[in-house]
């Protein structure tokens, strides 16, 4: 079994807690993290300390790929918790299915020969303008602020790279256009938001999960309509890949 986690999320930020099982005195989030890691390691189990930005089904295997690796598996438990990360940017909710996307693995083919924007700035945002590169006709990538991570294995120069803030997403029935906080217009067909590092619904999307209010959709085993692909919700941002 292997563990792949950026970090301890919120869990690892947590001042105390006071109502986890089994404790009977007050336990810092980060002492219950390490606990946790601790446990793992004693049952050899693996873990891996990375970003994961991307999964796909391919030949009956989940490829489960990170900033800096790729691991295969039979078998993928999904424990990233929920979204956080709707932007509050006009338009946004507005033009959702009408020119802003949440995937671009599966609504790049939309977007054909057509110019688009990734909204984020971190590697989760540039693995999706790669994913669109081969695709459109061109990429604007809006910081929306936040200064763009560095990846030595992307090529910048293929994107167009806007680090002031977003005002508004402008359109009629679709989106036509961005506008920056200083006034400056993007001619765009597309918005793609990629804030922050993929959720649960980010990587659920990319395999063809139902999802519905962005919640994942499960059976009573926690299972999706994907084969082997499961979900489960816990205080902590960790993706399990069974192998």
């Amino acid at each position: 079994m292997l563990i792949i986690g950026k970090d301890g999320g919120a869990l690892e930020k947590t001042k105390s807690i006071d109502n986890y099982y089994g404790f009977t005195n007050t336990i810092s989030g980060k002492e219950l993290l390490l606990n946790g890691i601790n446990q793992a390691k004693r049952l050899e189990i693996t873990i891996e300390t990375d970003e994961v930005v991307g999964l796909e089904f391919r030949d009956n295997n989940y490829i489960v790929k990170t900033r800096n690796n790729k691991f295969e598996a039979k078998c993928v438990i999904i424990a990233t918790g929920t979204s956080r990360k709707i932007p509050n940017i006009k338009g946004v909710k507005e033009f959702e299915g009408k020119g802003v996307s949440y995937c671009a693995v599966c609504d790049a083919f939309f977007y054909r020969n057509r110019n688009v924007s990734i909204l984020g700035s971190g590697d989760y945002a540039l693995e999706e303008a790669n994913t669109l590169l081969p695709v459109v006709k061109s990429i604007s990538i809006l910081t929306n602020g936040e200064k763009l991570v560095e990846n030595r294995s992307i090529n910048y120069d293929n994107f167009a790279i806007e680090e002031e803030k977003v005002e508004e997403i402008i359109g009629d029935s679709k989106v036509t256009g961005i506008k920056l906080k200083g006034g400056k217009m993007i001619d765009t067909e597309g918005v793609f938001v990629a804030l922050g590092i993929a959720s649960s619904t980010d990587l659920a999307r990319k395999l063809g999960v139902i999802i519905k209010d962005n919640n994942i959709i499960v059976d009573e085993n926690m299972a999706t309509n994907v084969p082997r692909y499961i979900c489960v919700w816990r205080l902590y941002r960790w993706t399990f890949a069974n192998f």
